[in-house]
């Protein structure tokens, strides 16, 4: 089979349960890693450098853009964020898969930059039901829990621009579902260079 990693694509509206179904896919597969964004944010204190980002400076990450280093980037409640293409491409040409979690807006420049790469988008079974979850947590404030639901409304119906649609109203269906996808990314034919390679055949 083709030795190269593939890259997974998931975006999902706050709430969905996006990042709860990604750490579970990270726990089963040891060759399957979280990609490590670029961003201007300072660090929290419990966020190491080259793990959970890789934090620069606001001219910096400008230079970045200049030189094009990046695959995709925008800017997020004043912060900059960046996928770099150099850590991708190192990742992927290695055999690494690589998981990617972006909003709908970096999935498109991706796509449009890519000619690979596998789409997967997580909703909750209804808005109500975000609703809910936003509540539960009890981290945001009324104003920001609206605005999460607005940017839902308008994210849903990027819907089309992904491969897959998991609704996740159970946890272990919806894991399931995405366990299957990642394993079905991994047997296509296309990938398959010389079936003698893998059976040995006899030409």
């Amino acid at each position: 089979m083709n030795n190269l990693g593939k890259l997974f694509v998931i975006s999902a509206p706050s709430g969905a349960g996006k990042t709860s179904l990604c750490n579970e896919l990270l726990k089963t597969y040891d060759n399957l890693e979280y990609s490590i964004s670029v961003t201007t944010r300072k660090p929290r204190a419990d966020e190491i450098e080259g793990k959970d980002y890789f934090f620069v400076d606001e001219d910096t990450f400008k230079k970045m853009i200049q030189d094009d280093e990046f695959l995709e980037w925008a800017e997020v409640h004043g912060n900059l964020y960046g996928t770099p293409k150099k850590f991708i491409n190192e990742k992927l040409e290695s055999g690494v898969n690589i998981l990617l979690d972006i909003d709908p807006q970096g999935a498109r420049q991706l796509k449009s930059k890519l000619h690979f790469g596998v789409y997967v988008f997580i909703i909750a079974p209804s808005l109500k039901d975000l609703e809910e979850r936003l509540r539960n947590r009890r981290t945001e404030s009324e104003e920001k829990l609206r605005l999460r639901l607005e940017n839902a409304k308008k994210e849903v119906r990027y819907y089309k621009d992904y491969d897959y649609i998991i609704i996740n109203k159970n946890f272990k269906k919806a894991f399931n579902e995405l366990n299957a996808i990642y394993i079905a990314e991994h047997l296509r034919s296309k990938d398959v260079k010389k079936i003698e390679d893998i059976m040995n055949l006899e030409v």
